[in-house]
């Protein structure tokens, strides 16, 4: 920020060795060539300053913020707060992926996904429910809490054959996770390139995955 430009712009915050805090710009003006006058108020004790500065103090100046310009994007700005107020959506809703999927949970899934599940330190649990019970949605429950968290980047489902394709519809369907399914055609496909490593979210059958000959493949 040099003196040249012949003053700074209101609203912007400046910091330097010389000012006592950062200092918020009400205006900025030369007195002739070497000096300069500074105007604003303290960040931190809201005390407004006036201030004699050289043109070496000047060139020292690091701005620590923009003034408001509302130059921005409309939809991009929108996008950006969407995206952090998502990311700490679960701090203030405890069940935030409940409302952020297409489900309606029964009493039991939402027990032992959020009394007994996600409190743990280190989450290593096996849901046994009997079949109808809801292990899916309880499983895709887990998996959308953690990735809001980020504590989850990449995810491998493995399942009865049979399965596949209603866990894949589901994770879609219900939590819009999409899954990638990876099998005998899939890796042929790839021409010896290891598909593991290029979808971060894949789903593949048990009988599949024990092949040694597939899942290390180079």
């Amino acid at each position: 920020m040099s003196a040249e430009t012949g003053k700074l712009a209101k609203g912007v915050t400046v910091k330097g060795s010389f000012l006592p805090e950062p200092v918020r710009v009400l205006s900025f003006s030369p007195i002739n060539e070497q000096i300069f006058r500074l105007i604003g108020i303290g960040s931190d004790s809201q005390q407004t300053y006036s201030l004699l500065l050289t043109a070496e103090q000047v060139e020292q100046l690091i701005s620590t913020s923009r003034g408001w310009d509302f130059s921005g994007d409309a939809e991009t700005v929108f996008l950006t707060i969407e995206a952090v107020r998502v990311r700490n959506a679960y701090l203030f809703d405890p069940i935030c992926a409940v409302h952020a999927a297409q489900i309606v949970p029964l009493p039991h899934q939402l027990d032992a996904v959020y009394h007994f599940i996600l409190p743990q330190t280190r989450i290593r649990f096996l849901l046994a429910d009997d079949p109808g019970a809801g292990k899916t949605i309880m499983a895709g429950l887990v998996l959308k809490e953690l990735k809001m968290r980020g504590l989850v980047k990449r995810t491998l489902i493995v399942v009865p054959g049979h399965l596949q394709d209603q866990w894949q519809r589901e994770m879609k369907e219900k939590f819009g996770e999409h899954f990638v399914r990876v099998d005998r055609g899939i890796i042929n496909a790839y021409q010896g390139r290891n598909v593991w490593r290029y979808h971060s979210q894949v789903i593949t059958s048990i009988d599949f995955a024990k092949q040694e000959e597939w899942v290390l493949s180079p």
